[in-house]
């Protein structure tokens, strides 16, 4: 279904930090820079990395967990704040307007019918999925076509020299569906995975909890990860796993969102944990268990700003600092070019 991933250019490490070296800096005075440079250089293979037509990609999908009450949002928002996209009033809008990317809302599943778009792409697999709570969210079908839909969309991108990606959601719900991948795949303790999502109260948080621990207790703990994407998992993730992956088979950078793009992560590094070499973690959400998903997958993000907004607005808000990181790298001048003195030299 997908193609490998391959294993970044190593062997560039040397000549590329040589590069970094020698600009007009003290050595390692650009900090987290520096990194996303060389981390970018070697996963496209070159000495000469670029930001190429950066492109987000909002997956938007409903959940039957959420008649459950799991969120204080009926589930009709999704279509709702679908249309917000569409219309250009949403966070994501705003940031992609500042920040001159390229947005795309991919209905993956969303229950109530959305208007007629230009720019709506349209790959639902079926109206929501099913309640969680009675049954596999589910089957293996849905699943492998939302697999391969997202998959679908990244191959086409890349195709048209998209090398950069960000990866964002709207679904009501879907902090469970994260929650439960979470805990499966991390074997992490349920409450530790579970948060307020888009503002549950405390009384509701402990339902919330209730709720997701009974479905946790119709599954075994050792599932596969695409049995747990099947059994929990929403349209919209598993649409982000399969483009995650087709992303780092097409040596794309994948800036990862909050709690919600980082359970789809998690499942895509479970299939394949070279992805993780494809990635820069954009911030950790204040979602509770984001920061245990971070420390799970060992990464470092780049900003803390208790964002929870989802939608790829995290990533978009670093979108700058990692074209600062390939900007000093292809632009700075070097000591020899620019003839300045090295430490040490007189």
């Amino acid at each position: 279904m997908f193609d490998p991933i391959p294993t970044p250019a190593y062997e560039l490490k040397q000549k590329v930090q040589a590069v970094i070296d020698q600009k007009t800096k003290p050595i390692g005075a650009l900090g987290r820079l520096e990194e996303c440079a060389l981390q970018i250089a070697m996963m496209q293979a070159t000495t000469r990395p670029t930001i190429a037509s950066p492109t987000w990609l909002v997956f938007a999908a409903d959940h039957g967990i959420s008649r459950r009450g799991v969120s204080p949002y009926p589930s009709e928002v999704t279509a709702q704040m679908v249309a917000n996209f569409l219309a250009g009033g949403a966070a994501i809008n705003v940031f992609a307007r500042l920040h001159n990317f390229d947005l795309k809302v991919v209905d993956a599943g969303v229950a109530a019918p959305l208007p007629e778009h230009p720019e709506l792409v349209r790959r639902a697999v079926a109206p929501g999925t099913r309640d969680f709570l009675e049954q596999a969210a589910m089957d293996e079908s849905q699943r492998d076509q939302a697999l391969t839909r997202g998959r679908d969309l990244v191959r086409d991108l890349l195709a048209q020299g998209v090398n950069t990606f960000g990866f964002g959601e709207m679904g009501i719900g879907n902090s469970s569906s994260a929650a439960m991948l979470m805990h499966f795949l991390t074997g992490l303790d349920l409450e530790v995975c579970v948060g307020r999502g888009t503002g549950l109260t405390d009384e509701g948080l402990a339902r919330k909890t209730a709720i997701l621990q009974e479905a946790a207790a119709r599954c075994f703990d050792d599932m596969e990860p695409l049995e747990v994407l099947r059994q929990y998992g929403g349209f919209e993730i598993a649409m982000m796993v399969g483009a995650m992956l087709a992303a780092a088979a097409g040596r794309g950078l994948i800036v990862v969102d909050g709690f919600i793009a980082s359970a789809a992560l998690l499942t895509a590094a479970k299939m394949e944990p070279c992805i993780l070499s494809y990635c820069l973690f954009a911030h950790c959400s204040q979602e509770r268990g984001h920061r245990a998903m971070l420390d799970y997958l060992r990464a470092k993000p780049l900003l803390q700003l208790d964002m929870r907004l989802g939608e790829g607005t995290g990533a978009a808000v670093a979108l700058p600092l990692i074209r600062s990181a390939v900007a000093f790298y292809q632009d700075m001048a070097s000591f020899d070019g620019a003839g300045v003195s090295q430490a040490g030299e007189s």
